[in-house]
């Protein structure tokens, strides 16, 4: 079992875009093989800051889903209208 953190950061005034979208994100998670539950948080000093928490079986599980048409079709959207940053990835391992 692996935690992966993923941190993000919007485009001020994109907040209600990022969390609307993250659900459609949900959605694909919830249908990936190795994935068990995710969580999207907001930093309460930075309202434009976000962190998604995620529980996998392991890294491979994690990977072969970044690397899916599944995750390029509901993440494409962020990267030029919503994110203001490349996201960083950080993998727990238990």
């Amino acid at each position: 079992m692996i935690t992966v953190g993923m941190n993000y950061h919007v485009i001020e005034g994109k907040q209600a875009d990022f969390e609307e979208k993250f659900a459609g994100v949900i959605d694909a998670l919830k249908a990936a093989e190795g994935h068990d539950s995710s969580t999207l948080w907001k930093d309460v000093a930075d309202d434009a800051s976000y962190l998604i928490t995620s529980e996998w079986s392991s890294e491979q599980a994690f990977t072969d889903f970044i690397r899916s048409q599944a995750f390029k079709d509901v993440t494409t959207w962020g990267k030029e209208q919503i994110l203001s940053g490349r996201p960083q990835h950080k993998v727990y391992k238990h």
